[in-house]
């Protein structure tokens, strides 16, 4: 399992990067989710690697 959690405004960002914030379950600022560590989870977390912060659980 990861923990990410939304660390960078979404403000001004692509309008790709919002939606795969939205589609990571990220709705607001220090929000932190939990989602398996699979192919697909680390692909959308490359994508917005500079506005989410990732640890291990």
């Amino acid at each position: 399992m990861l923990k990410i959690t939304l660390v960078k405004s979404t403000i001004g960002a692509v309008p790709k990067h919002k939606k795969t914030i939205e589609a990571l379950g990220l709705t607001k600022m220090h929000k932190t989710v939990e989602l398996p560590d699979n192919a697909a989870t680390r692909g959308m977390i490359k994508q917005v690697q500079h506005l989410v912060k990732v640890e291990e659980a």
